[in-house]
């Protein structure tokens, strides 16, 4: 049985950087570790621009890093960096052993999602197949997430305890804005 959202102190958000439309190759990726609402540290991988390795390199970052004994979540703002470069979170989940929850401001698009990654990205049956394995956006917290090895409700309310400006969790806008300031010299857009 998950543990109660009170015993998720030490969250870790990871989202990807801006890139150019254009962009082919790797595309940075941050992890903002939290301990509750403080920034206790920073995170970064690089994952190739619609490709494979998302996963692995997520879970490579963090199981790598000091930080790792005491995390307890791993929030990530879409189920895709770098473009179509899509985490199998029941993958993430195992390989961690840590519940990941994905989380989306909006319920995304999905039939134009599945349209792009048939027609146009390459490998895109496996990536949609990943897509569908996570499960359906759930509505929880004003926000929608897909969860692996944490219940609904403690999902809910770990983002209710860590959304403190805006809906998003303060770990997932900390690596938003970090992200887009390493990649553009200053944060830009909503976070």
């Amino acid at each position: 049985m998950p543990s109660r959202p009170a015993r998720f102190s030490h969250v870790i958000g990871v989202d990807d950087a801006p890139f150019a439309r254009e962009h082919r190759g790797d595309v940075p990726v941050v992890g903002a570790v939290f301990a509750g609402l403080r920034l206790e540290g920073v995170l970064s991988t690089r994952v190739r621009r619609d490709g494979r390795n998302a996963t692995a390199a997520i879970a490579a970052m963090i199981s790598g890093c000091r930080f790792y004994a005491q995390a307890q979540v791993v929030l990530l703002q879409g189920i895709a960096v770098a473009g179509f470069n899509v985490v199998d979170i029941a993958a993430l989940h195992d390989a961690l052993a840590l519940p990941v929850v994905v989380v989306a401001r909006r319920l995304p698009d999905l039939p134009a999602i599945r349209d792009a990654l048939l027609s146009r990205v390459r490998g895109g049956r496996r990536k949609w197949a990943l897509i569908e394995r996570a499960g359906p956006m759930e509505p929880v917290a004003g926000v929608y997430v897909q969860r692996a090895g944490i219940s609904l409700e403690d999902a809910g309310a770990l983002i209710s305890r860590l959304s403190v400006h805006g809906r998003l969790p303060e770990p997932l806008r900390a690596a938003h804005l970090i992200a887009g300031g390493l990649a553009t010299g200053e944060s830009r857009g909503r976070a």
